[in-house]
């Protein structure tokens, strides 16, 4: 069984305290999550005093500043700052979003910053996502045909055909989703959980794709689909509003559909 828990947050004692510069109004706490493994100690929450004067609008942005400015050794993903990468993948103030797309703003009081929930944490903010990654080689991410390529070199469809993979190919695996789900939390050593779904649809329903029996039949499981019990957890946290829950039930009813 892989072990994605973190320790309970009433196990997290207080940790350093990082004054606001000298002179500063318009001050922001951040309370952020840090663990070193290696190190063999217990997890802290270390609290950072952020002039916002002096930093730009988002998460991301704070985080940066106090790796820059403060603290060098807070550790976290990040790429894009643009919300198309996924990499900053991070629980903020309860909820599993991305911190270059959650404005600091929108969040009263303290930001409480923690690494995406059960999972397995590599250092402060990163998750480990080698069991997910390897869950999502599992469903063969890739077109598989068996016909020759067509003499234009493109596999052409309808806009009636490309519609149908809206709201699936828009996903950027940042895995907010996954480690809000209680089944995914309960079951993920088996169950592949809303992200690895959603983009199995999106190979599922793609009119260019000639695998579909053969990827029904993988999830063909007790555990790797039918493991979800539409909480929507995964839908109401997506910070690309997508619909994992919907991607899921369509990947039931073509299912059902093939069987009778």
């Amino acid at each position: 069984m892989v072990e994605f828990s973190l320790p309970p947050k009433s196990r997290v004692k207080p940790g350093k305290t990082w004054p606001a510069p000298a002179g500063a109004k318009n001050v922001k706490t951040f309370k952020i999550y840090r663990y070193d493994p290696d190190s063999g100690d217990n997890p802290t929450l270390d609290t950072f005093h952020v002039d916002l004067d002096d930093c730009g609008p988002m998460v991301l942005d704070a985080l940066i500043k106090i790796k820059n400015e403060v603290d060098p050794t807070l550790t976290f993903r990040r790429s894009c700052r643009e919300g198309i990468c996924g990499s900053c993948a991070m629980n903020i103030d309860t909820d599993n979003t991305l911190a270059c797309l959650k404005p600091i703003a929108e969040i009263k009081g303290a930001v409480d910053i923690y690494p995406l929930p059960h999972m397995a944490v590599v250092k402060d903010l990163v998750p480990d996502l080698t069991h997910i990654y390897a869950q999502y080689e599992m469903i063969e991410p890739w077109m598989k045909t068996d016909s020759p390529t067509p003499t234009s070199g493109e596999r052409l469809q309808s806009p009636e055909e490309r519609e149908k993979l809206d709201g699936l190919w828009e996903c950027v695996l940042c895995f907010c989703c996954s480690t809000s789900c209680p089944s995914y939390w309960w079951n993920a050593d088996r169950y592949l959980g809303p992200a690895i779904l959603l983009q199995a649809a999106r190979w599922v329903f793609d009119s260019r794709d000639e695998a579909t029996e053969e990827r029904l039949d993988m999830l063909d499981d007790p555990f790797r689909m039918y493991r979800c019990h539409t909480i929507m957890n995964c839908t109401t946290t997506c910070p690309k509003g997508l619909n994992p829950g919907k991607a899921i039930a369509d990947l039931k009813i073509a299912m059902f559909e093939r069987t009778g």
